[in-house]
């Protein structure tokens, strides 16, 4: 069936019908039950300041559906592991992090040690990561702010963790939010890209995109968005060619139809464990794990 502007219009499918994102499963077919269509999904141009509210919860609400064991995808034991690793993620992958800071923290385990280090050995270490120079001069050099400021601690507060070399508020907002478990929008290339499509905003700097999409939801909520949204950026809705027609939120945005609508070759566009490939990283959660994800490999395996 189709809508009057010509596209295809979603079967009536209850909730409890939607899977989870595993491997090698997808949001457009279940077993037994008849393919998902795509939604036709109504572009907002009159939205009211609250159906904009409602509209983006309720995507945010079917992303923890999709997504119910969303985390960062970064390896870390401790503050300070997620903070460099955050830093190093830097025009690289998460993967390829994970693959690279199992030596620098065996070899460096504290900021002490690593502010201590000989710039060449670490260079060698980050090397993979791509511009390893002005890395392992970033790390070294919040190792020694690290250590002479603040007893060797990473701080758990905004205006201080934003004082460090190469940390800025994204940075900052992953390490508040995922080791101190306070609150905050992580706003990389993924979710600038996602809520732009979805109309949350129209704002293009990542400090007023923050601002903009906080406003929408409850400050509690601000972590988890941030992974749902960095998830399905990922996975699904991609930078030149998303999986329109294996999105599970395909009703509510805007943006439907500038990528493959067709379910089958959608599927194909699938990236990272929805296309039976392993995760970002090597010590994943045990959640996800459960769910049917699997880890990275170690560098050099693969």
């Amino acid at each position: 069936m189709k809508s009057s502007a010509g596209r295809p219009v979603v079967a009536a499918a209850g909730r409890a019908r939607k899977p989870a994102v595993v491997p090698e499963r997808t949001t457009v077919d279940v077993e037994g039950t008849a393919p998902v269509k795509t939604v036709a999904a109504r572009a907002p141009r009159e939205e009211s300041r609250t159906a904009l509210v409602r509209r983006a919860r309720r995507i945010d609400r079917e992303l923890a559906e999709v997504y119910p064991y969303a985390h960062p995808e970064l390896d870390f034991d401790n503050p300070f592991q997620l903070l460099v690793a955050t830093v190093l993620s830097a025009q690289t992958t998460d993967l390829r992090v994970n693959q690279t800071t199992p030596a620098l923290f065996a070899k460096y385990p504290t900021p002490e040690d690593l502010a201590a280090a000989v710039p060449e050995e670490v260079e060698e270490i980050l090397r993979p990561c791509g511009f390893f120079r002005a890395k392992t001069r970033s790390v070294i050099g919040l190792s020694k702010a690290l250590t002479e400021e603040f007893g060797g601690e990473v701080p758990g507060r905004l205006e201080d963790l934003v004082k460090l070399p190469g940390v800025g508020r994204k940075t900052a907002f992953v390490v508040l939010g995922n080791a101190f478990g306070r609150p905050g929008i992580t706003v990389d290339t993924h979710f600038q890209r996602l809520v732009r499509r979805w109309k949350w905003t129209d704002e293009t700097d990542p400090d007023k995109i923050e601002a903009a999409v906080g406003a929408l939801f409850p400050k509690s909520d601000w972590t988890d968005l941030s992974h749902h949204v960095i998830w399905h950026g990922r996975r699904i809705c991609h930078a030149r060619k998303p999986a329109c027609g294996a999105c599970p939120i395909a009703p509510l945005c805007p943006a439907y139809g500038e990528g493959e609508t067709d379910p089958e070759k959608a599927r194909k566009l699938l990236k990272y464990e929805k296309g039976g490939l392993p995760g970002q990283r090597l010590k994943p959660p045990q959640a996800y794990l459960d769910a049917g994800g699997r880890p990275a490999p170690p560098l050099g395996a693969g």
